[in-house]
């Protein structure tokens, strides 16, 4: 069925956004994503609560990776981008700890192929147990933006539905799905995600050499 669309609401984020990208993207263009953005949403959404404020974040994150991918706009540091079927587990742990450990250093991304509605809760709990907090994320699409944009691909158990792009750096971290799993089994799985995030961390951040 055709979703129904609140246009003049849809349109108010449109005119939030475009300010942000001065000189770079069109109004057509800004308001092609966020529609974009929250039918892709709407779709799978239990609870609409928060919708437009999740739309509002997600056009604002697809339009700034794809202005970074034509070099409108810079990066910084180096983008990561944390892959799996339903971003509601492996990858949201994944990006949460990167976070967490390089505290700014890196800039971190997610996304699903099949994006659920809501993060699942053992996961929550799992990564408060190591002391970090994921409460306002949420599952967000994979969009080819979002890829082009990113240095580094992160694929947890999405097969082959990442598109590859040339000059960009992926990585296969082979990990079960979360879905079903007691709390215990979470929590293991991601203590040893923790250990490969550290790592890639090291790669991506070096310590400096001692003197």
């Amino acid at each position: 069925m055709e979703l129904s669309r609140p246009d003049a609401l849809l349109r108010r984020i449109a005119q939030q956004l475009l300010p942000h990208f001065p000189g770079i993207f069109s109004m057509e263009t800004v308001e092609r994503y966020v529609t974009e953005s929250y039918e892709s949403l709407a779709r799978g959404a239990r609870v609409r609560q928060h919708l437009f404020t999740l739309t509002h974040r997600l056009a604002e994150a697809r339009l700034t990776a794809l202005a970074q991918s034509r070099g409108a706009i810079g990066k910084p540091v180096c983008e990561v981008l944390f892959v799996c079927t339903h971003n509601a587990g492996r990858s949201q742990m994944a990006a949460a700890l990167m976070k967490h450990h390089a505290a700014g250093r890196v800039h971190v991304r997610t996304a699903g192929t099949h994006p659920a509605h809501e993060i699942e809760p053992t996961v929550i709990e799992a990564l408060a147990l190591m002391g970090v907090t994921t409460t306002t994320e949420f599952p967000k699409p994979l969009t080819d933006e979002i890829v082009l944009a990113a240095d580094v691909i992160v694929s947890m158990g999405c097969g082959d539905a990442c598109p590859v792009h040339p000059g960009k750096r992926y990585l296969n971290w082979d990990f079960s799905d979360t879905r079903g799993k007691s709390l215990h089994d979470v929590h293991n799985l991601c203590q040893m995600i923790d250990l490969m995030v550290r790592d890639l961390l090291d790669e991506l951040i070096p310590h400096p050499a001692s003197q």
